[in-house]
């Protein structure tokens, strides 16, 4: 973009200016001297900004032309995860700025949250696994402060919840609260027995569920 050129067209030069400044400070003095510039000044970097287009786009089709139906396909379709990955991580990052509760963590998460640190392991990978097997080998009674522990966060997150939702439906933002059919109370928990085995049974799908140990 025109602004982009700017950026990096002067940034060393304020950058030695102003030496102690943070990068977010220096943005901010970059973003007010473009606002600044005049229209005059700031149309060579427009300018500059159609050309690059132009050539981009003549590259481009250049391209295009010469994949195989396969090819062009492929490409569609990494483009389409692409722009599903932007708009989700845009949406993650609007939810947080709006202070979404975080969801309530499970009786394995709490556990490999609490015993990460002291956990052996070369790699946060082989530390999961061994976690993993450790939390598969422990009895019933063993998991059962676990799982108290994950019922009592999914209290505390319907509540939380339930406030922030009430925030959003003031602040016009109906389309960010649960449906009805969500909200409905759920059904009781599973005892810990039932709860046990269940955990057990999924194996693997559990262990690719499992949350950062800092969440």
């Amino acid at each position: 973009t025109a602004y982009f050129r700017f950026m990096m067209e002067n940034r060393s030069a304020f950058r030695e200016k102003n030496p102690e400044a943070s990068s977010i400070e220096l943005a901010k003095k970059l973003a007010g001297a473009w606002r600044e510039l005049p229209a005059s000044q700031k149309q060579v970097y427009e300018e500059a900004k159609k050309t690059d287009w132009q050539r981009y786009g003549e590259q481009l089709a250049k391209y295009k032309a010469q994949l195989t139906p396969a090819q062009a396909a492929a490409l569609k379709e990494e483009r389409r995860k692409q722009l599903a990955r932007r708009r989700s991580l845009r949406a993650k990052r609007e939810l947080t700025a709006l202070g979404k509760p975080k969801r309530p963590r499970s009786g394995l998460n709490i556990f490999v949250a609490e015993k990460f640190q002291e956990s052996e392991g070369i790699s946060p990978a082989a530390k999961l696994k061994k976690l993993f097997d450790a939390w598969q080998k422990l009895s019933t009674s063993q998991k059962q402060q676990y799982l108290q522990l994950a019922e009592d966060d999914k209290v505390r997150y319907e509540n939380e919840m339930k406030s922030w939702e009430a925030k959003m439906v003031e602040l016009g933002r109906e389309d960010l609260v649960r449906s009805k059919k969500k909200r409905l109370k759920k059904k009781p928990a599973e005892t810990a027995k039932q709860a046990g085995t269940a955990r057990t049974s999924l194996g693997t799908k559990a262990k690719l569920k499992l949350k950062k140990p800092e969440e």
